[in-house]
């Protein structure tokens, strides 16, 4: 049914979950699963398909494997690395008398001298004139905690870096959908970024370098399957148990990676892809994974495979940039200044936080206030956003994952409503994925405001599950980057309060898509249309229904899973980090 404008009071009494907030938060989002509803059963659920998946996890036409998601395989519990350094001490000031941006940096870059640690942000609230940046592995940002430490941004990346201009050309600027007032990336890619900006040669932005010609192969790859463990290579001799590496995969003339990517079949076959200029700009596929096991010429990876590795595609293991692991920020709020909203695609930057190029990393109880956009993943893989907030006048992008970003988890998120009316001309698209992104999961939302923007690019193989939403946002997305929607991605136990039907209900828009306990809903505003003709093979259940699906959560059902490796057991993680070149 339909409704108003929805009440707080009706949000946080929707029957997705428990609620569980901490204290320090100052917010409530739907709590973990199995915590009531008797959903101890590591498998139990109350649908044909969840009972189908079950039996085939890794390779399921319509659900992806996500259990892994989110850093150290998604760990209740991140790393407290020991307090090496006090930003105090460097300078910073907590009653926001002086610019303290430089003491912090200071601060944390001490802790990257040391081979990392925690920096220690007292309670207070600091005034903060440039952007902070971690950009050595191990360092955390830790404040008081959400409601006691406060920083307080008075300058955009655009003051602060200067104008970022779009590599696809036109008058937008990417800091619509880049960088942040806390920017987390490896130092040397960093540095390299931001002389590429201020050159205004718009780079591409993920782990090859500013022209994707920046990695050296480690070995070639034998034929695999999606859903795989382990890996057969032609030279071990370049790789070691904990290292990082990517596994590149490009396309040939006929795009049939592409196709694979979409699910394959008669549809993606007859698409056309080859005036898709900005999609192909994505390929080749680059997926970060750690290796946790190496036996003779076989290879043991962290997660499974998340697509074939066919002959065709050239695969290959390769270096990339030095990636930026075991860093965090936790237990603060960052506000930018109360300024209006820009118009659609022209933020000046007044961004939150932002991870790029990194790995098992994390950000915990931080709340973004008043910003353009809020937490962002560019080309950032297996980290995890838990606790996290974005509040105040409204956000262009609350949420965004792009350029090549998978196997992240955001859980336990809210966007809160908007504080003061939309501006004309601005946009408000919610929790964004986009960019052949894949694997990445939102878990236990509340969405006050927004929508699930899938932003054209053909992400794939993602799931949103037990989110409550007030869907009121719209999706973007260049014609040329593509379609919506690549294969395997599921909306699980959706409470959509004011009955719109657009970027939640699948089945008439997702190849190989799995829609599951959304509640009832209807199509008015943004209406779209599938990319590809022909059966889509989705699949919907529990219409309707949402509160009654079992499982809750596809993401902690999975979880539970205990996964072989091919070889040697179940999984494990390596403790090296950084991507090694031959």
């Amino acid at each position: 049914m339909a409704l108003g404008r929805i009440s707080r009071r009706r949000f946080v009494g929707s029957a997705i979950g428990v609620a569980a907030a901490a204290a320090t938060t100052g917010f409530t989002t739907p709590g973990a699963e199995g915590a009531a509803g008797g959903e101890e059963a590591a498998v139990s659920g109350n649908t044909p398909l969840w009972q189908e998946y079950a039996a085939a996890p890794s390779t399921h036409p319509q659900i992806p494997y996500v259990g892994s998601a989110g850093a150290h395989g998604g760990a209740e519990r991140l790393p407290r690395p020991p307090v090496v350094e006090n930003a105090v001490a460097h300078g910073a000031t907590p009653d926001g008398s002086t610019d303290s941006a430089p003491a912090i940096n200071r601060a944390l870059a001490a802790a990257g001298e040391r081979g990392g640690g925690t920096v220690l942000l007292p309670p207070g609230t600091y005034r903060i004139d440039g952007y902070l940046h971690i950009g050595d592995s191990g360092v955390v940002l830790r404040g008081a905690g959400s409601a006691r430490t406060t920083l307080r941004a008075t300058r955009s990346l655009t003051d602060l870096v200067g104008p970022y201009g779009s590599r696809y050309g036109g008058d937008k600027s990417a800091w619509s959908w880049a960088g942040g007032l806390i920017w987390l990336s490896p130092r040397s890619r960093h540095a390299s970024l931001v002389a590429a900006i201020r050159e205004k040669a718009w780079p591409f932005e993920g782990w090859t370098g500013n022209r994707r010609d920046e990695w050296t192969t480690l070995t070639t790859v034998r034929p695999a399957r999606r859903g795989d463990r382990t890996v057969t290579v032609d030279d071990p001799s370049a790789l070691r148990r904990g290292g990082l590496v990517l596994l590149r995969l490009a396309d040939d003339a006929g795009r049939t990676l592409l196709e694979h990517m979409a699910g394959g079949g008669p549809g993606p076959e007859a698409y056309t892809w080859d005036d898709k200029t900005k999609l192909t700009s994505y390929v080749p596929y680059e997926w970060p994974v750690r290796i946790t096991g190496i036996e003779g010429r076989r290879v043991r990876l962290e997660r499974p495979l998340p697509l074939d590795v066919r002959p065709e595609w050239d695969p290959r293991l390769v270096s990339g940039t030095e990636a930026l692991t075991g860093s965090g920020v936790t237990g603060l709020t960052l506000e930018a200044p109360l300024v209006a909203q820009s118009p659609h695609l022209l933020d000046r930057g007044y961004n939150g936080v932002t991870f790029q190029c990194a790995y098992d990393c994390w950000a915990e109880d931080v709340v973004v206030r008043h910003v353009d956009n809020g937490f962002g993943f560019v080309a950032a893989s297996a980290c995890t956003l838990r606790r996290t907030a974005v509040e105040g006048r409204g956000a262009h992008h609350p949420y965004f994952c792009r350029e090549g970003s998978h196997d992240n988890l955001v859980e336990d998120f809210r966007v809160a409503a908007r504080g003061v009316p939309a501006a004309p001309g601005t946009q408000l698209h919610g929790i964004n994925v986009e960019g052949l992104s894949s694997h990445n999961v939102w878990s236990r939302g509340l969405m006050e405001t927004g929508t699930f923007d899938t932003h054209r690019g053909m992400p794939f193989a993602n799931v949103r599950t037990e989110i409550t939403v007030e869907n009121d946002g719209r999706h973007g997305g260049d014609a040329s980057a593509g379609p919506l929607y690549g294969a395997r991605f599921t909306h699980w136990n959706v409470t959509v309060t004011n009955g719109r039907a657009g970027l939640v209900k699948l089945d008439t828009v997702a190849p190989y898509s799995a829609t599951v306990g959304i509640s009832e809903v209807r199509e008015f505003d943004q209406i779209d249309v599938p990319d590809f003709t022909g059966d889509l093979h989705t699949r919907m259940e529990a219409y309707g229904a949402p509160d009654a699906v079992r499982p809750r959560n596809l993401y902690e059902a999975q979880k539970r899973f205990r996964v072989p490796s091919g070889f040697g057991g179940p999984w494990g993680f390596g403790g090296a980090s950084g991507f090694r070149r031959s």
